[in-house]
Parts: C-alpha cells; structure tokens; sequence
C-alpha cells in the first residue's frame, strides 16, 4: 500500500503531466496540420521534438514548483541539466515509439500517430521519468540522506509559499 505522501505526489505528478500532456499535444497538433503539413515523416518528428520541449519546461517548473517543492536543490542549473537529460530521454521514448508506429508499422493516419506518440509513447515515458526525477533528480544526494528535510527548511532560506502537493486529497 502507498503511503499518504506518495499518493499525493503521484497526484501532483500526474496534474502537472496533464498540463504538459495539453502542451505537448496541442503544439504537435498544430505544427503537424500547419507549419510541418507537408513535410512528410521528418516534419512529424521534428513537431514531435519542438512539442516535447515546450512541455519538458512547463513540466520542470510545475515538478519544481509543486510536485517535488519539499525535495528541490539549491543548485537549480544542476537540478534542471539532471530534469532536462531525464525528460529529453523519456520524450525519446515517445519519439521511438512515433517512429515504430509511423514508419516500421506503416500507422500513417493522424490518429495512429496520436496514439502512437501521444499515448503509448507518453504513457512510457512518464514512468520512466516518474521514477528518475523521484531517485535522480529531486532524491537524496550522495551523502545526503536526510530526505524530510526540504530546501525550504535549511537555515538561512525563506519559504516560497504553500506546498501546493499537501492540499492534494
């Protein structure tokens, strides 16, 4: 069973998902019917990389922000070059899995590719990216274990706010 913190955390992991599951959708979409229209395959994956981008810094803020307020580092350029690497790696899921569905499955259709990318391609992703930002990212540093004790809770730092993951249900 999970405990009542975790809950909440994959709660507000799955929101801010959501919000960069709309970016990513939404900029694909209209990249793919306007800009990339007829650009074949390459143009596909090129909407898929931009609307992946967009969404992994929309995510990054609301993860920071939000989701992992409690666990957040100091060191904000080495957090987000660690989120990005994670993000980049679990947006090359969605890709590869694009890429399967469109060119070696022959799945050419708006829809397949929806499904492909947006679905199953995302849906591998954000568990892959849900398990490293909570151990890599924003976990414990070397030999750092003390992990109930937040950013916003060391010496000398100022809280920001609410911790908008505790008023979760």
């Amino acid at each position: 069973m999970l405990r009542q913190p975790v809950v909440r955390e994959l709660a507000a992991f799955a929101a801010i998902g959501g919000a960069g599951f709309l970016v990513d959708v939404g900029v694909f979409n209209i990249l793919v019917f306007t800009v990339f229209a007829h650009a074949g395959t390459s143009g596909i994956l090129l909407a898929k990389g931009i609307s992946t981008t967009l969404a992994i810094v929309a995510n990054w803020v609301g993860n920071r922000l939000i989701t992992f307020r409690r666990h957040r580092r100091p060191d904000v350029l080495r957090e987000a070059l660690e989120f990005g690497l994670v993000s980049v790696a679990g947006g090359a899921i969605a890709l590869l899995c694009l890429w399967i569905s469109h060119d070696a499955m022959h799945l050419t259709t708006p829809l397949e590719d929806n499904l492909s990318g947006n679905v199953v391609g995302l849906s591998l992703g954000s568990a892959f990216r849900y398990a490293l930002y909570r151990v890599w990212v924003f976990g414990p540093r070397g030999g750092d274990r003390r992990t109930s004790r937040s950013v916003a809770d060391r010496p000398g730092r100022v809280p920001d706010g609410p911790d908008l993951a505790d008023q979760l249900p």
